[in-house]
């Protein structure tokens, strides 16, 4: 397999992050080679664009109909990473009610029913087929789990879920999958889920990730937005992008770092630069 399979942005997605990781408020600095060929890369014509976009959620049922539930690891960092996922509840001993929002086939999900008997997960995805194969879970419960089929930019999350209700939501590379002018509308459905005072928990890519830098000319849909070779896409966000997004949306903003970590394939003597942006951000008690 050549360098190129080998570190395929999603495949780096599958990949466990672990905590106390070195975080920066700044971007990685590129070298003049690196800038100069984001400066020179091709942009994807209008018409693929509008099928790419047309087809995005067929793109997303042939991703899991090829790799069904072996592609991610289960995500066992989540609850290291993000204290809210145990601590976000109003009073001692109460359910905590927590959405992810894009849970795939339930890497997150089903690490989290396991650790935590007191949740309940609200668990919607594009994908029809991803969804199915939560359902299909042995470790899925309809008392402690709902799963869902919902696009975020246009069904409404309230026909399944009642206002202000969710404790937690969570978006780990989910956002940067979405189109960016139909970013907002996907965030304003989660500001109307949950309660005041509830946390989105946020991680995806970062501005300059190695992943970005990978894409060949040809594969750019617009700044710092990409298409991969099966139509997936993905976006590669700054802090002041992400932030802007969620105040625009209403939220205020408690943590947004990068992060900064190094991903080393000992075997092929490779060692690249990954870049990621985690975040949290509140609804105003007020609202």
């Amino acid at each position: 397999m050549s360098v190129t399979g080998k570190l395929d942005s999603l495949t780096l997605d599958g990949l466990d992050v672990f905590p106390h990781q070195p975080t920066d408020l700044s971007e990685r600095t590129l070298t003049p080679e690196e800038m100069e060929k984001l400066r020179s890369d091709r942009v994807v014509s209008d018409f693929k664009q509008q099928k790419l976009e047309t087809d995005a959620q067929k793109n997303w049922d042939l991703f899991y109909k090829r790799n069904t539930t072996n592609f991610f690891k289960d995500r066992h960092w989540t609850t290291r990473e993000f204290d809210e996922l145990k601590n976000c509840r109003e009073s001692q001993g109460q359910k905590l009610v927590l959405l992810e929002a894009g849970c795939g086939v339930g890497n997150c999900i089903f690490p989290l029913l396991e650790e935590d008997l007191s949740i309940f997960i609200y668990a919607c995805d594009f994908s029809p087929r991803a969804v199915e194969f939560v359902k299909q879970n042995a470790l899925y419960c309809t008392e402690r789990c709902l799963a869902f089929q919902c696009d975020l930019t246009k069904d409404d999350l309230q026909a399944t879920i009642q206002v202000e209700t969710v404790d937690v939501a969570t978006l780990i590379f989910v956002l940067s999958a979405i189109h960016p002018e139909k970013m907002q509308r996907a965030l304003e459905q989660l500001f109307k889920v949950l309660r005041p005072g509830g946390i989105v928990l946020f991680r995806d890519y970062g501005l300059y990730d190695h992943a970005m830098l990978r894409f060949k000319s040809g594969n750019k849909l617009g700044e710092n937005f990409y298409v991969r070779q099966d139509g997936t896409r993905s976006f590669f966000f700054s802090r002041e992008y992400l932030a802007g997004l969620f105040q625009q949306a209403g939220f205020e903003t408690l943590v947004n770092e990068y992060v900064l970590r190094e991903t080393v394939n000992k075997k092929e003597g490779l060692c690249v630069p990954r870049v990621f942006l985690q975040s949290k951000f509140c609804k105003p008690v007020s609202s």
